[in-house]
């Protein structure tokens, strides 16, 4: 794996560097040695952060974690990764999307236990009219992380979500 890491109002230092690249040496046995990641260190106030970025054919493996402690960080996101890829190791293979990015010893080993997707329950609901502010009221409402909405500027739909931080975003679609 070649392996970029940057740093965000944080100096790199080479402690920090060996920290990353013996956490994520753990991840080489999934992919393959031209697989390239990304990693940024950034610090905002009390916050130390690191995002791992893993684009392999058709999708993106990502993993963002925050601590007080870099090196706590760090330990984290390897873990969340490894979870990810547990997740997903079926769909990758059933679907062969991006065979090639990955070991093959990883595919064809189980390493992994066999998850399986299936929708528990499944819902139909009227899509109203309203401003994006209005949708995220009533998403506050109905006690939810996200809310389908017909935007009344637009006549398009799109969704409101919540984020870390009690921020909200908003998903629509390009024209």
């Amino acid at each position: 794996m070649n392996i970029t890491i940057s740093g965000k109002n944080i100096e790199v230092t080479s402690g920090l560097k060996s920290a990353v690249n013996e956490k994520l040496a753990k991840l080489e046995r999934y992919f393959t040695p031209e697989t390239h990641v990304m990693v940024t260190l950034s610090v905002e106030k009390e916050r130390q952060k690191i995002e791992v970025t893993i684009p392999v054919k058709g999708r993106i493996i990502r993993s963002e974690q925050v601590s007080n402690d870099m090196y706590v960080s760090i330990d984290l996101v390897e873990e969340v990764i490894e979870r990810q890829l547990r997740k997903y190791k079926n769909k990758i293979i059933d679907k062969k999307q991006a065979a090639m990015n990955f070991q093959k010893a990883y595919i064809e080993n189980d390493y992994m236990e066999n998850e399986e997707i299936k929708i528990e329950r499944s819902k139909k609901f009227e899509i109203k009219p309203m401003y994006p502010e209005d949708a995220c009221v009533q998403m506050e409402l109905l006690g939810h992380n996200f809310f389908v909405f017909m935007n009344a500027d637009t006549d398009q739909v799109n969704v409101v979500y919540k984020r870390k931080g009690n921020t909200y975003g908003l998903i629509e679609p390009e024209n």
